[in-house]
């Protein structure tokens, strides 16, 4: 018997509870992998209070993971027992050993550690949709990243930076702000004292920005949406504030483009995810991108590990040990 992390009910850290769980054998296409860290991320909060709905109750939840692969289903032959693996979009990561379709694996470099790669294959390859594909950034783009202290912000401003873009971040306390700069923001705007979006037009003369990703939501989606200059693009990509109400498309004024991507859309066939993690794991191991574990826990304090997060007490990236 193994342990993992279900909800049993929607609410607060304190649903989050340890308990034994039967994982089984592999079926056809699956693999069993014994995991040895597991990521956290603000999806595994939307799926605690139910704003991400689970399909069932009890659940495993966690959204990424690495680990060893112990047993192989029928058919799977891209894939041996003791080979080190990582994934990331796949519910059931809080768990001791679990069960996955092994086309959402990926093999992990000798140089990369277990830890390393729970801490950014969700970031790390959410990074590498919005930057590379959802809007193609280059050294004339300026962008706009909301959180920028946080574990996805602080993978780009550094991606971002070697792209030779101009990234304006936003934190919430002048610590962050020095660690935004750290990793490669160009410009830090502390939100709890000055106004983004001024400060924004400041930045850029009047002209606003090419892009802007926003993670929070409800709180910044009207000022993201004046960041922007003609024919710009805000890119939703999470809600840590509480989701986007629905608003008037007449707020995209200047012609503007909103689009609502998400890392399973960008990764939807096996050979979109193995481009995107080889490329993250490019940016890792060269060093141009280098990955902050700032907080680690043990997967049975997983909620103490949350309350952390609600609270903005972190910076980089959480991981959960196993």
């Amino acid at each position: 018997m193994v342990h993992g992390v279900r909800v049993h009910v929607p609410g607060g850290p304190e649903c989050l509870r340890w308990d034994e769980i039967e994982v089984g054998s592999p079926g056809p296409g699956e693999v069993r992998i014994k995991q040895r860290a597991a990521g956290l991320n603000y999806i595994d909060v939307y799926h605690r209070t139910g704003l991400y709905p689970l399909a069932a109750l009890p659940a495993v939840i966690g959204m990424e993971g690495a680990g060893d692969v112990v047993a192989l289903g029928p058919g799977v032959t891209s894939l041996s027992v003791g080979d080190r693996v990582a994934y990331a979009g796949v519910l059931g990561g809080y768990a001791e050993e679990r069960l996955i379709a092994a086309d959402r694996l990926v093999k992990l470099p000798q140089g990369i550690s277990y830890e390393t790669a729970a801490a950014m294959m969700l970031q790390g390859m959410t990074v590498r949709y919005l930057l590379r594909e959802t809007y193609k950034v280059g050294p004339e783009t300026t962008l706009l990243f909301h959180a920028a202290a946080g574990g996805v912000g602080l993978i780009a401003c550094q991606w971002a930076r070697a792209l030779g873009a101009t990234l304006i971040g936003t934190v919430s306390s002048d610590e962050k702000a020095e660690l935004a700069r750290a990793h490669g923001a160009a410009h830090v705007i502390v939100t709890s004292r000055e106004d983004f979006v001024a400060r924004v037009r400041e930045m850029t003369d009047g002209r606003g920005c090419d892009v802007v990703y926003d993670s929070v939501g409800k709180d910044t989606y009207r000022g993201s949406l004046d960041c922007l200059k003609l024919r710009g693009l805000w890119v939703s990509f999470g809600n840590a504030s509480g989701p986007v109400p629905p608003f008037d498309l007449t707020l995209l004024k200047g012609s503007l483009f909103a689009t609502r991507p998400s890392l399973m859309a960008y990764t939807a066939t096996h050979a979109e995810l193995a481009e995107t993690a080889a490329d993250l794991f490019r940016m890792v191991e060269s060093g141009a991108v280098k990955i902050t574990i700032n907080q680690t826990y043990l997967l049975s304090e997983a909620a103490v590990a949350h309350a952390a997060l609600e609270a903005r007490r972190t910076t980089g990236s959480t991981v959960l040990t196993i």
